[in-house]
């Protein structure tokens, strides 16, 4: 029997997947503790009893957008590697940098649930803890920094750590950077791949 996640990805105009992309929006901003079933429904238009119709308990339905979000992630990584494969390193970084940014400034709920995960804690447990070290052995392979994906050396991690971190972090603070810099968002996000590329490349390799 299809899940309810399965469920809301066959249908994207279903009441399933409306209150995913809601969930995704406002778990984002306010984190799992700061989120309320009450918040989602009425981003939705909906009462608390069609929530939990649709998607149980509030844990539920962030477990849900957790793996919503390294289903997604791991369809982008798959993309990315396609395109850099057998390019050399420098040029690998370059085309990870903009691909990766591309695709968390367009969804920065993700750079903001991992933040949250990172520096607060929560009683919720999530898979999230258990993909991401899966998916910086992934990168680095791709990136060219490791030859086997399944024997990834620390440094090799931790240079894949460092270009991640650093792209959450502009992405997360993107309200209280752009601002600062007096940047409009396209030119935000150009000076952000810029940035991230002059100091990654010129380090590792």
């Amino acid at each position: 029997m299809a899940s309810s996640l399965e469920k809301a990805k066959q249908n994207p105009d279903s009441m399933k997947a409306r209150i995913l992309t809601a969930a995704r929006k406002i778990f984002g901003e306010y984190g799992f503790h700061g989120t309320t079933t009450r918040m989602i429904a009425k981003a939705v238009d909906i009462d608390i009893s069609t929530l939990y119709y649709h998607w149980g308990e509030k844990g539920d339905l962030y477990e849900a957008v957790i793996m919503d979000i390294t289903d997604g992630m791991r369809r982008r990584l798959i993309e990315v590697e396609k395109i850099i494969k057998g390019k050399p390193l420098a040029e690998r970084i370059q085309i990870a940098i903009d691909e990766m940014a591309d695709y968390l400034f367009e969804n920065p709920e993700i750079s903001n649930l991992t933040l949250f995960r990172y520096f607060t804690k929560t009683r919720h447990g999530s898979i999230l803890d258990f993909k991401v070290p899966e998916y910086i052995s992934d990168i680095a392979y791709s990136m060219g920094l490791a030859t086997d994906r399944k024997n990834v050396s620390v440094d090799a991690k931790m240079k894949v750590l460092s270009i991640m971190n650093a792209i959450h972090n502009f992405v997360s603070g993107e309200n209280f950077f752009r601002p600062m810099m007096g940047l409009e968002r396209d030119d935000y996000i150009k000076a952000a791949k810029e940035t991230l590329k002059v100091v990654n490349v010129s380090a590792f390799t």
